[in-house]
């Protein structure tokens, strides 16, 4: 289809002002965790303003995406959006990550490092971004089309957001976690797609992580009971290919064995009493 990614040059460090608050991981080796999954009225609120941001961000990044650009070129712009906003890019110093936001390009799963790859005429570019701001993280993320791309690709990224939207849309308070998973999963296997199982949606509030997994697959096993004031993201990574993948030396990248091409949107999202708010709107 097209030539296969290889690792390029990652620039420096992009620099914070001091006024912005900062996560508590910056500077340290791992993140803390354990908090509720359910959060207040006020922290909902906050996670409003932070989502909004962050789906902001996402679009005016998303507007630049074209052959001839580079991935660290949509990194800058992602990354002074967010400090323009007051808001701090999650990612940058997540465990070491080097960059304000992920640019997955092709067979790149997730949590590709932009740097100075350019795009190709008929690539596909994933791009994820989250914001800090009062306290608390908002996560969301898109699959972008770089100038003509072939009809299996471009399905590929329209079936991957129908999958998080009917997902969305199955949440509501009673029901089980895993009617995440199923739903996605189910409406994936009708075009023959693989459901990348290793990497999941999570708990997010004002950690960036919190422990809650969500899975994208069907988990009988998981029981976890939706209540309103839940908060996490939804993500589906959907393949034209195999599921299985291989981690970059960068310990970030990780891509389709077969190399085949992959696709994935995020939303997070609130349980509410009827069923569920996305807070990564712009």
């Amino acid at each position: 289809m097209t030539t296969l990614l290889q690792p390029g040059r990652v620039s420096p460090l992009r620099k914070v002002p001091a006024h912005i608050e900062r996560p508590e991981y910056v500077g340290k080796k791992r993140p803390k965790t354990g908090e509720s999954d359910v959060k207040s009225p006020e922290t909902i609120e906050r996670m409003r303003v932070a989502g909004r941001i962050a789906a902001q961000a996402l679009e005016e990044v998303g507007k630049h995406v074209r052959p001839g650009v580079t991935t660290d070129e949509l990194d800058r712009i992602g990354h002074e959006f967010l400090l323009d906003h007051n808001a701090y890019p999650s990612t940058l110093g997540y465990k070491g990550y080097p960059k304000s936001l992920c640019t997955s390009i092709n067979e790149v799963i997730c949590h590709g490092i932009p740097d100075d790859t350019v795009l190709r005429d008929g690539d596909i570019v994933n791009v994820d971004i989250t914001a800090y701001i009062g306290g608390v993280h908002g996560d969301t993320d898109a699959t972008y089309l770089a100038g003509e791309v072939d009809e299996e690709s471009r399905l590929l990224v329209e079936r991957t957001r129908e999958a998080m939207m009917r997902a969305i849309k199955a949440v509501a308070p009673g029901r089980q976690l895993n009617v995440v998973g199923r739903v996605i999963e189910a409406y994936a296997k009708r075009f023959g797609y693989g459901v990348v199982r290793d990497f999941t949606g999570h708990g997010i509030g004002t950690s960036f992580h919190s422990g809650l997994m969500v899975p994208h697959y069907d988990d009988p096993s998981l029981r976890v009971e939706l209540v309103p004031g839940m908060t996490f993201t939804i993500e589906p990574m959907l393949t034209l290919g195999t599921i299985e993948y291989e981690i970059w030396p960068d310990k970030w990248t990780a891509v389709t064995k077969d190399r085949k091409r992959t696709a994935q949107f995020e939303h997070t999202i609130v349980v509410t009493d009827t069923g569920s708010e996305i807070l990564t709107l712009p």
